[in-house]
């Protein structure tokens, strides 16, 4: 899927010397090794945080190579932050919370690059969808810099207009407890 998006040598850049360190010397083998870390929060919020802890999550991940996309100026590529209804067909591991709750779906907000009319993905390569994250609600392309500050509030927002107050927070709630499962 990655082969979609331009192929550049890593620099002496700070991202790049991260990667290179990793034994990683392309962006797209940046890519590669992105998308096979395991799911999970990082604890801290910085845009390398993902190789520094070796975990990442859709936001965490595509911010990171995003970043690298910046450092070794590879034009056209955006983070894009869409909206989509997460259901147990397209993302597998939700089902059970969602089997519990009131919902058979709900918004969430999820992390990918574009280019060229493409979306990129690199979120969990161990997992096969029965269906593709392909239909979004909602889609903004975002920077790097600006994403940790923008996705919640952004996701939020969409709930509420949809939900109404009364209900944000019970969908928020489940949906907490989704990434919690992704992440065992």
């Amino acid at each position: 899927m990655y082969s979609d998006l331009p192929n550049k040598v890593l620099s002496n850049s700070s991202i790049s010397s991260l990667f290179k360190l990793k034994g990683v010397s392309t962006f797209h083998e940046a890519c590669d090794f992105v998308w096979k870390l395991p799911y999970g929060r990082t604890n801290d919020q910085g845009l390398t945080a993902v190789l520094l802890e070796g975990k990442g999550t859709c936001s965490s991940k595509h911010r990171l190579l995003k970043g690298l996309v910046d450092e070794l100026d590879i034009d056209g590529v955006e983070l894009t932050v869409g909206i989509y209804l997460m259901n147990e067909n397209n993302t597998p591991g939700v089902g059970s919370v969602l089997a519990q709750s009131e919902f058979d779906s709900i918004p969430e907000a999820h992390c990918y690059l574009r280019y060229d009319n493409h979306r990129i993905d690199l979120t969990r390569s161990e997992v096969v969808a029965l269906k593709p994250i392909n239909q979004f609600l909602k889609e903004v392309a975002v920077e790097a810099e600006d994403l940790p500050a923008f996705k919640e509030p952004f996701h939020y927002q969409y709930i509420v207009e949809n939900y109404g107050n009364d209900r944000a927070k019970a969908v928020w709630t489940c949906r907490e407890l989704c990434i919690a499962v992704l992440a065992t």
